[in-house]
Parts: C-alpha cells; sequence; structure tokens
C-alpha cells in the first residue's frame, strides 16, 4: 500500500517560474554565469554595496529573532507605519501562502485577476479554496476592468481577492481609486495586494493610505528592490489585526538572520532605489525603442518588466537560451504567444538586441515579425 498525499496536493501541479533551470543549462552546456537573465524581473543592479559587510554583523551560532524586530522597526520608519503593522517573510512567496493557510478554507472562493503570478493558485489549491477567475483582454493589453472586478465581487462574495499591481507579467498598474473601488465592494473579503514590482514602477502610489479599510494586506518584495534573491526577503503590511493572525501560523525563525540584517543594512541606503530607478528606466526605454524598430509588438507597461508578442514563446525562449540569452515564457501565464523582458543593464541590453537581430536575418527565431 503506498502512502498518498491528500487529494488537492495529489493533483497540485508545480508553477513555472523565471530564472535559470539549472539542469537545462547543464543539459546545454551552460552555466547560469554564462548566461544574461532577462527572464526575471528583480533589480538588475548590483544590491547596496554595504550589504557586502553583512557577514561582519551577523551571529550565526544562535537562532534568529522569529519577529525580525529590527528589520520591523528600519521598515516602519521608511514606510511611516508601526512595526506591529508588519510581518517578515522568507520571500513574499512565504507570505502569499501564509495567507492562504490563515484565512482560506475548503470551499471558499478566492477571486484571482488573470493572467498573473501563478502562485496564487496554488496557494489556493493546497487549501482546497474554489478558484475564480476574472481575465483582461488581449485588446486592452490585459488591463483589469474594475467594474468587472466589483461586479463579480458582488455576485460571488469571495473570501478573498487577489490583485497583483503592477501585474506580473503584464506590467498594468490599477490606481489608487481603482483598489479602493474594490475594497469598497468587498468589505466582507480580504483584498491581497501584491506589490512586487511597485518599486520601479511609474506613477506609483503608498498602500498606507489604505491601511483604514481594515481588510487589505499589501505584500512586498525585498528580494526584487534590492536585489536579493538568493536571501529571499519579502515582507507584508496590513492591519495588526491580519499580522498577529499570519503571525500565528508563520514558522518560527522563518527569516534566517544573514536575511535580516542584510534588509536593515539595504535600508540605510536611502538613495538606492532612486539610483537604480533612474538607471531601469533608461534601459528599458532603450529596449522598448529597438525592439520597435526591429519590428516586435511590445505592449505598454507601467514597471521595469513588459510583454513581447512573439508568436511562440517557447521556441523563442529556447533559440535565445542557446545563445546564453534567457527570456520569459509566458505560456504558464496563458499566454503562449508571448515573451516577458525585464530591463537590465544598457551593455546587456544592447547584447540583447544586436543578438535578437543577428538571428532574426538568419532565421533562426522562428517566428514572424
Amino acid at each position: 500500500m503506498s502512502i498518498r498525499p491528500k487529494p488537492e496536493i495529489e493533483k497540485l501541479e508545480v508553477c513555472p517560474h523565471g530564472g535559470p533551470n539549472y539542469a537545462e543549462l547543464r543539459a546545454i552546456g551552460l552555466t547560469a554565469d554564462e548566461i544574461i537573465d532577462f527572464s526575471v524581473s528583480s533589480n538588475p543592479f548590483s544590491f547596496p554595496p554595504e550589504v557586502r559587510n553583512v557577514f561582519d554583523s551577523v551571529v550565526i551560532d544562535r537562532y534568529p529573532d522569529s519577529e525580525s524586530t529590527e528589520l520591523r522597526v528600519c521598515l516602519s520608519g521608511k514606510l511611516g507605519v508601526p512595526p506591529d503593522n508588519i510581518l517578515v517573510g522568507s520571500g513574499s512567496m512565504e507570505i502569499i501562502r501564509l495567507i492562504a493557510l490563515a484565512y482560506f478554507s475548503h470551499g471558499d472562493s478566492v477571486l484571482i485577476l488573470k493572467p498573473t503570478f501563478g502562485e496564487y493558485e496554488v496557494a489556493c489549491q493546497i487549501v482546497s479554496a474554489k478558484i475564480l477567475e476574472q481575465w483582461g483582454k488581449e485588446e486592452e493589453y490585459f488591463a483589469f476592468n474594475t467594474d468587472e472586478t466589483v461586479a463579480l465581487i458582488r455576485q460571488h462574495h469571495p473570501k478573498g481577492v487577489f490583485i497583483c499591481n503592477p501585474n506580473n507579467p503584464t506590467g498594468q498598474y490599477l490606481s489608487q481609486q481603482e483598489i479602493e473601488r474594490v475594497l469598497d465592494a468587498c468589505p466582507e473579503s480580504l483584498a491581497i495586494l501584491d506589490e512586487a514590482y511597485s518599486a520601479f514602477t511609474e506613477g506609483s502610489w503608498s498602500f498606507t493610505k489604505l491601511l483604514p479599510w481594515g481588510n487589505v494586506i499589501s505584500v512586498r518584495s525585498m528580494t526584487k528592490d534590492y536585489a536579493l534573491p538568493g536571501l529571499r526577503l519579502g515582507y507584508a503590511v496590513a492591519s495588526k489585526k491580519i499580522i498577529r493572525d499570519l503571525r500565528k501560523v508563520c514558522p518560527p525563525w522563518n527569516v534566517n538572520v544573514v536575511a535580516q540584517k542584510a534588509g536593515v543594512i539595504a535600508l540605510r541606503d536611502s538613495s538606492y532605489l532612486e539610483r537604480c530607478e533612474l538607471k531601469i528606466r533608461q534601459a528599458k526605454q532603450s529596449l522598448l525603442s529597438e525592439l520597435g524598430q526591429i519590428g516586435f509588438t511590445v505592449l505598454p507597461s507601467k514597471t521595469n518588466f513588459f510583454l513581447v508578442k512573439v508568436g511562440n514563446g517557447r521556441k523563442f525562449r529556447a533559440c535565445l537560451l542557446r545563445h546564453g540569452i534567457l527570456v520569459r515564457d509566458c505560456a504558464s501565464f496563458g499566454l503562449p504567444a508571448y515573451v516577458r523582458i525585464a530591463a537590465r543593464s544598457m551593455p546587456e541590453c544592447r547584447r540583447l538586441i544586436t543578438t535578437l537581430k543577428t538571428l532574426g536575418r538568419e532565421g533562426e527565431l522562428g517566428t514572424s515579425i
């Protein structure tokens, strides 16, 4: 007799992500150091230089602070909210799963605005929640229609609503007024606002203005803001009651001492994000211009990444990878004709454009531009 998991786990499918697949790279004779990775949307520039000194100031022969107190105090000063309104996680992904564990049960309906990050659905499936979907339209660049969102909420009364803002992978961004309309429509629901990419978003607004609603939580990623993907560091901002609920299901010592201290050090560099945002904006505009001149259809985006229509995203990605360049195939988002590209440094962006021109001339891309 074999031991079987719960039915919802047995049916669960792993959600694909950007970043290098190390087994795939080995199979084609490459290492992660030999590729330029446009598939992840984290800050492409090096973390604040002082972070290199993190090992000089941490103690690794005792357990870390389970509540990440020093980091929460630093975040409190940056965000202008009390530390008790903040929960630190091992990446924003941990917080998303904690939210599902704490608030959703078998049969609860949860609305997910799509196309979007696949881990919201995975988190809901783990707890057997029922998933409702609202899809953006291609002719509207996959932007979310808040009238439709409000109508769906009033019809189905979901226990939760997941909104990625700015959205991954489309880069579309809802205004504060649009989010407030959604909150007004769901006073008995938990609205989860994933703001992992807001640091490099044009016209971004502050989530803290929404705290008085009491039924909304913002999920943020220091991994993406401060170029710390290897350390896994994220946080949530919400009412004190929501933070207390999440703390009950949060594993002890969930954030290691190196990540906690790296976050504290990174926050001390008050001009870091501004410096990076300027370089990212310049690189993005250059990429958009060059891709348009080549003949690609590029969808508008408010943040540091964007969608490009290529016909067959999987083949397009595979072709570029053979030449040391990685982009995000969007089939797992339900967009098989698209790839997602995130801005990197100007020299790396020029390498991408040069490679695309060469492969286009040689007919290797397998797409009609």
